[in-house]
């Protein structure tokens, strides 16, 4: 199956493929497709190249990776990333910012292991509670849904030149992952 560790910033080339990859698979017909068509591995490899050497309290990030057939190569498959929550709400002092599995390693345990992992770290961090924002019209509410986010509020985002509507899961208690509750 999958491992979870903290990412390195060697990890940024495989962080970047699993970032485009699955934001073309993911919202395929919920953003316009000359956005998706843009994305490019060279600049997302940069800005988490540049996340992941950046000092200071920038949040975390956590790759999942599969063995190949060379067995000294794993392979990055999805990755979560979080921190303090950034509209500073007071309810739900962390976040988590993304959370992306390439279509064929989802529904396989593994983006609820991501979950699991963030949530204990922020958690460690002293944030007892987290939120998520997801397209309202990603299928990917339901796998929120079923880890006993509840849904607090909504509000609109731009992407490109595209307006979206953002919803906003909440866990009020992150103990309920160090508990095997989830």
């Amino acid at each position: 199956m999958a491992s979870i560790r903290k990412a390195e910033p060697v990890d940024a080339a495989g962080i970047a493929r699993v970032h485009v990859d699955s934001w073309r698979t993911t919202y395929r017909g919920l953003l316009p497709e000359e956005l998706l068509a843009r994305l490019s591995y060279e600049n997302r490899e940069h800005n988490w190249h540049q996340m992941l050497t950046a000092t200071g309290d920038q949040g975390f990030v956590y790759v999942a990776e599969v063995e190949t057939d060379d067995p000294q190569a794993q392979r990055i498959v999805g990755f979560a990333s979080g921190g303090f929550e950034r509209t500073l709400n007071p309810d739900y002092p962390g976040e988590l910012y993304a959370i992306y599995l390439l279509a064929e390693y989802q529904r396989l345990g593994i983006g609820r292991g991501l979950v699991k992992t963030a949530a204990q770290r922020l958690l460690a961090d002293g944030y007892p509670a987290m939120l998520i924002w997801v397209l309202h019209e990603n299928p990917a509410r339901k796998f929120y849904e079923a880890l006993g986010g509840q849904y607090l509020f909504e509000k609109s985002i731009q992407i490109g030149s595209f307006t979206q509507i953002e919803v906003a899961y909440g866990w009020k208690d992150l103990r309920v992952f160090t508990e095997n509750k989830i």
